[in-house]
């Protein structure tokens, strides 16, 4: 049985080496993230399929998002990719205090997109864009365009929780990275932790074009 004393802090008991674990916890992830692009992947299919039998219907109904607030958490979501890679920069480097830095300001605009996406949603309920037997829309009478805000709560809705998923699992690693856990021999949870948000920053990435660019050249 291999001593797992002399491999450092951090080594759970089922591994022999802290290398050996970090391989497994990245495949795992890795695993993990293919089923979640099926997941999305089947939300994009539909959409595509839809958006190919209404084009006209789609690209109205795009007309009623707000692409400066989309944009803006765009830029959002792409800072927190930085400050997520440079948490896990530091993770490998040992510092903890900057890991904490980091992460809390991968955090903090996490935040800020879901805040600026309540705002919407908010309008969208105000303007009376909730699919349901409440839905009403001033243009076009193709059922496509209730539709096309189906997939728009349905995708964007799912993004969101995987946001807010991800800033429970910062919390945690804050308060790992507080007790001085991370050092240059373990640092792998952090690094998983970054592919992660790096995944859910890229489906954003896709959605934003999709949804809201797709009326302008009609505009």
């Amino acid at each position: 049985m291999s001593d797992h004393s002399s491999h450092g802090s951090g080594l759970a008991h089922q591994f022999d080496d802290l290398d050996q674990q970090l391989d497994a916890t990245t495949l795992g992830m890795w695993l993990f993230l293919a089923q979640e692009i099926m997941f999305f992947g089947g939300l994009f299919a539909a959409y595509t399929i839809y958006r190919n039998w209404h084009p006209e219907a789609f690209a109205e109904a795009s007309h009623h998002l707000d692409i400066k607030l989309g944009g803006f958490n765009t830029v959002v979501l792409i800072f927190s990719s930085l400050t997520m890679a440079l948490g896990v920069r530091a993770a490998q480097m040992g510092k903890n205090k900057a890991v904490f830095n980091y992460l809390f300001a991968t955090f903090m605009l996490g935040n800020v997109f879901l805040v600026v996406k309540a705002f919407e949603y908010h309008h969208k309920w105000v303007e009376g864009l909730i699919p349901g037997p409440w839905f009403r829309f001033e243009g076009s009478t193709d059922p496509a365009v209730q539709m096309f805000f189906n997939l728009y709560f349905a995708m964007t809705g799912m993004h969101a929780l995987h946001m807010i998923i991800g800033g429970g699992l910062l919390i945690y690693f804050m308060v790992q990275a507080r007790k001085n856990r991370y050092h240059e021999g373990y640092y792998g949870p952090v690094e998983i932790m970054g592919l992660y948000w790096h995944f859910v920053d890229i489906v954003w990435i896709f959605l934003f074009p999709l949804l809201y660019l797709l009326g302008l050249h009609n505009s």
